[in-house]
């Protein structure tokens, strides 16, 4: 795949690599000798044992999908891929293949890398094939048609514009799917969702595709995926950090036959489940209706739409860990903001979609998926926990404990960090302050944006927003959240400072006194 040295290529671990992380755990052990700290100190009591017990469960549970991963990795999958080869290299081959991409003003350089990536993948598994394009601009459709004509001249590759004629990207994939429907396709047909800024990898679809025919219960699948950041080095580092986390997360919950997420950058189907009215309806007008808030349409977060209308039939889910689709995301303006806005974008699609998946239960969902799903929501508030007890205990105890939890912070990052080198391929020493920042601040915008569902924006295809006429009625809501907000983060405050003994709470005598029982 063109592009600059690297920007597409697995990196690799390397002995100066090692020689950092030597000299990081070294002057971590220095300063647990010469700093002064009271980690170890049985003085300290519940300040200490909160981070104690919190830490054990978060850590066990991380380790978990670790192992889980691994058996995935080692043990579950190569037997799945071995399966896989055999039924290729039998000659079998899908009777036809269907891409859905959607795409609007992407950069010129990045459509001809997808566009090629397209071609080239379907010449090598030798399928005739239809690319569904949702566009939004006659500038795009030029665009691909002069890439096709140059580098898919006799390729068997039918190219079909779709012209979206209302704004926003659900709206480009229904009308593609509805397009698509109409040339009565059979049910068992592939069915490629990506996105306008998506690469596949060389030997993806070979990877992916004999899965649908080998196991006819499972209904869609997603595969690996690698960030390229054209934007600052540390949104690079972020991504990259996000990506081994995810790397992990997918395979551990593979294993139970699902996945939390059907990404959208790239993801594939069965026909036979996607092309049907009531699916694609539920793509262009997915809804949720809110106790306060009352009902309001998805925005964002198709990949979250497709994903559950597939959980609540039970259908199986895969994640193919060695195919491989590379995304480029080009950063303009603020990237701190943007950064944000991301944060607020996925926590928003987690918690909206959250919320009815557990509603399915356990039985329907998976136990081992749905605790993952609730444990999603527990995390938001348990990931606050050590920091409000350690700071709350240096301020009202000890300034002692600002420098234990910082030698905390550091050698526990670094070993949660440890399996993401694993599979990040290299050993970047960014990851544990960076994995503790994402930690923080993703928990405090999940919190916020908990009891303001409504509010989304995404920063693409015109920088939609859902927004409400502010009326009066809106303004109370709105403030009422906000109260919300405010009881729940005091509550968590005011529990963590009685657990440490900051805070003492009235004896069941005074209380019976009080109310003179």
């Amino acid at each position: 795949m063109p592009g600059p040295a690297g920007h597409f290529e697995r990196r690799r671990m390397s002995p100066a690599q090692y020689f950092k992380l030597y000299v990081f755990i070294g002057l971590l052990l220095i300063g647990f000798q010469n700093i002064a700290n009271n980690i170890w100190d049985s003085d300290s009591g519940r300040v200490i044992i909160i981070l104690g017990v919190l830490g054990t469960w978060r850590y066990l549970w991380w380790f978990t999908h670790f192992v889980r991963s691994l058996i995935y990795a080692k043990l579950h999958y190569p037997k799945l891929r071995s399966r896989a080869e055999d039924l290729w290299d039998s000659g079998w081959r899908p009777n036809g293949l269907i891409y859905m991409m959607t795409t609007f003003h992407e950069k010129r350089d990045i459509t001809d890398k997808v566009v090629r990536s397209i071609v080239q993948e379907t010449r090598d598994i030798g399928v005739p094939a239809k690319l569904f394009v949702g566009t939004g601009h006659h500038s795009d459709e030029r665009l691909i048609t002069s890439i096709m004509s140059r580098h898919a001249p006799n390729d068997d590759i039918e190219v079909i514009f779709v012209r979206q004629n209302q704004p926003g990207k659900r709206v480009a994939i229904g009308l593609a799917l509805r397009a698509i429907s109409r040339r009565g396709l059979a049910g068992d047909t592939p069915v490629v969702f990506m996105d306008g800024d998506s690469i596949l990898a060389p030997g993806c679809l070979r990877r992916c595709l004999p899965h649908f025919h080998l196991d006819k219960g499972m209904h869609a699948l997603t595969t690996d995926e690698m960030g390229v950041v054209r934007g600052p080095k540390w949104m690079q580092r972020w991504l990259d950090l996000r990506f081994a986390q995810r790397h992990l997360a997918m395979q551990s919950h593979a294993l139970a036959g699902r996945v939390l997420t059907l990404t959208g950058r790239m993801s594939i189907f069965r026909a036979s489940r996607v092309l049907r009215p009531e699916f694609v309806e539920m793509i262009e007008k997915d809804q949720l209706s809110h106790w306060l808030w009352g009902r309001f349409r998805f925005l964002s977060g198709d990949d979250k739409s497709t994903w559950y209308a597939l959980l609540k039939e039970g259908s199986r889910m895969l994640y193919i860990p060695d195919a491989l689709v590379w995304t480029i995301d080009v950063v303009e303006g603020d990237p701190k903001d943007r950064a944000i806005q991301n944060l607020l974008r996925w926590s928003g699609n987690m918690l909206r979609n959250g919320s009815r998946a557990i509603a399915l239960g356990p039985r329907r969902v998976g136990l081992f998926i749905w605790w993952c799903i609730v444990d999603q929501r527990i995390a938001m508030w348990t990931s606050l926990c050590g920091p409000l007890a350690m700071l709350s205990a240096g301020f009202a105890i000890s300034p002692v404990f600002f420098s234990s939890y910082i030698l905390w912070v550091l050698s526990t990052r670094l070993i949660l960090s440890m399996f993401l080198f694993y599979y990040a391929k290299r050993v970047d020493l960014s990851f544990p302050f960076i994995l503790y920042a994402n930690q923080l601040v993703a928990a405090a915008v999940k919190i916020y944006i908990l009891f303001r569902l409504p509010m989304q924006r995404w920063a693409n295809r015109k920088d939609q927003h859902l927004n409400f006429e502010e009326t009066l009625k809106w303004r109370l809501k709105h403030l009422f959240a906000s109260y919300l907000t405010l009881v729940y983060v005091l509550c968590l405050f005011f529990a963590v400072l009685v657990y440490i003994g900051i805070l003492h709470p009235p004896s069941w005598d005074f209380i019976k006194l009080t109310l003179g029982i």
